[in-house]
């Protein structure tokens, strides 16, 4: 069953008109290359060589070539057809087409994956998960898919945001409280289209986990850094970036830091006698 069939036809388009230019706009920008960085080093830690990994809302493909650049076997889904376009092309150049294969396809519905198989991992980066209204629904369907002990890895966008919340100084309280009121969801508009995001504290996932996983790790993602929208902060402050990296470096794990990023970045284990 498609759970939220309207808001998702939104998004794919919206990200589908986006995929041309998608790796242009974010390729350059220091602290999205930081985010990259810290989802895929969290990620090593809990998965072992040549592992199966199924890739929900896999946009162009920049973690799917990365994994299977280190060896891995990447089933990369989304639900843009344009993403998974620009996935396959870059596939194809980097030689990867054996490891890495692709579908279209809702996380909603992996139901219907057209390869019935358990994976080692699966993974969801940059708040993919935001774009349904019932994410406890697509957590539980998570649970046949994965080996007993196999990892998964979800980056989400959670209801507080401490660099949000700070521009209430700047007069943008709009922006600065869009999140915390936002049960109903909040309007997200790319290359002119507008869909629908609602935001998920880690408690929120944990819940709907905690039957079948464990819970492993959580870390902050951008809680001490600035996110990766205030503009070319890292180019202007090289030193600052420096040293707010290595705060949340430290402290990535530690409350309130691990709740109050711009994302978070959570990670179970499927238990031995999971359901």
């Amino acid at each position: 069953m498609n759970l939220n069939p309207d808001n998702e036809q939104l998004a794919a388009a919206a990200f589908s008109l986006q995929s041309t230019v998608f790796d242009e706009l974010y390729g350059s920008n220091s602290i999205i290359r930081y985010k990259r960085e810290r989802v895929r080093k969290h990620v090593l830690q809990w998965i072992g060589k040549n592992s199966e990994i199924l890739e929900l809302n896999s946009g162009t493909g920049e973690d799917a070539i990365w994994f299977a650049q280190q060896g891995h076997r990447v089933h990369a889904t989304d639900i843009a057809a344009g993403m998974q376009e620009q996935l396959v092309k870059k596939a194809a150049a980097a030689g990867l087409d054996d490891l890495v294969s692709t579908e279209i396809i809702s996380y909603t519905a992996l139901q219907h994956l057209k390869e019935k198989k358990q994976y080692d991992l699966v993974f969801s980066n940059f708040a993919g998960l935001n774009c349904t209204a019932e994410l406890d629904t697509v957590l539980q369907a998570l649970v046949p898919i994965v080996k007993p002990g196999g990892i998964v890895t979800l980056v989400i966008l959670p209801r507080f945001c401490l660099w949000e919340t700070l521009l209430l100084f700047k007069g943008k309280f709009r922006t600065a409280f869009r999140r915390f009121f936002s049960n109903k969801g909040r309007q997200a508009r790319v290359e002119g289209e507008y869909f629908t995001c609602w935001y998920y504290d880690p408690a929120f996932v944990k819940k709907h986990m905690k039957e079948d996983f464990d819970l492993v790790a959580q870390e902050g993602l951008c809680s001490i850094v600035p996110p990766s929208y205030i503009g070319h902060f890292a180019e202007k402050h090289p030193g600052l970036f420096s040293f707010l990296k290595a705060k949340e470096e430290r402290w990535k794990n530690s409350w309130p830091w691990k709740n109050t990023g711009d994302y978070y970045i959570i990670s179970f284990r499927k238990k031995k006698l999971a359901k």
